[in-house]
């Protein structure tokens, strides 16, 4: 009896490694980038733009990790609907939201932001806001009281200013 694999699960097996290495290369690679876009050192922090255009600073709402999109024109830190409820933030009232889609309907509710680099807001009003998606939008309730700069493509905080 032949013990050999038939030809075509060889070839099938060879290409599904193939994908699985690209794959991984490609999610390390991803990992990579988005490690070296944020540097913090002697109270400055550095945040380089991302591929999609925008800067994405980590940090925490309630202990959970999120990754928030700086957004200047925002006059609140907004988060969506289902984070809110998922995190069981206290609602404080509803709100009337003008977004790029329109007016929304929401929720203000407290919780407590930190941001990678030392920046903290313990019981911000935050925005929650149905279909706003997974990345949080950091505005400028937080971007307001600090000191930060925007030149070719960092976006330069400066804590040591506070």
């Amino acid at each position: 009896m032949n013990a050999d694999l038939p030809p075509t699960f060889k070839v099938v097996t060879l290409w599904l490694l193939l994908g699985l290495t690209v794959f991984l290369g490609v999610q390390w690679w991803l990992h990579h980038q988005q490690q070296t876009r944020f540097h913090s050192s002697g109270g400055v922090i550095e945040i380089v733009r991302g591929p999609d255009g925008h800067y994405h600073w980590p940090g925490r709402v309630n202990d959970r990790a999120v990754d928030f999109l700086v957004d200047t024109g925002a006059t609140s830190t907004a988060i969506s609907a289902a984070l809110a409820r998922e995190l069981q933030l206290d609602a404080l009232g509803s709100v009337q939201s003008n977004t790029a889609g329109g007016v929304v309907s929401g929720q203000v509710v407290s919780g407590n932001v930190t941001l990678d680099g030392g920046v903290v807001a313990d019981r911000l009003r935050i925005t929650a806001l149905p279909g706003l998606g997974e990345r949080p939008l950091l505005g400028m309730d937080v971007l307001g009281r600090l000191r930060w700069t925007q030149a070719e493509g960092v976006l330069r905080i400066d804590l040591r200013a506070r």
